[in-house]
């Protein structure tokens, strides 16, 4: 984004699993900028169905359930 404010869908902070604040300026504009991607790449499939004819609705729940699906391979 152009300006520092972030997006309505994005957090204010970004947090630890402890539940600190991650305050590396690196850090932050790597997950800013994935999410960004993200954000760009659903919107595309959303509108690319739409226009195919699918349901708006059902494109939703699929990429809900996507991200749903994310496996954490860092889990302990």
């Amino acid at each position: 984004m152009a300006d520092d404010k972030p997006a309505p869908w994005q957090p204010q902070v970004w947090r630890t699993p402890e539940g600190g604040v991650v305050a590396c300026v690196e850090k932050l504009k790597v997950m800013n900028q994935n999410l960004e991607e993200l954000r760009q790449a659903c919107q595309d499939a959303l509108e690319d169905g739409v226009l195919m004819g699918c349901s708006e609705q059902q494109i939703r729940d699929v990429l809900h359930a996507l991200v749903d699906a994310l496996e954490n391979p860092y889990r302990k």
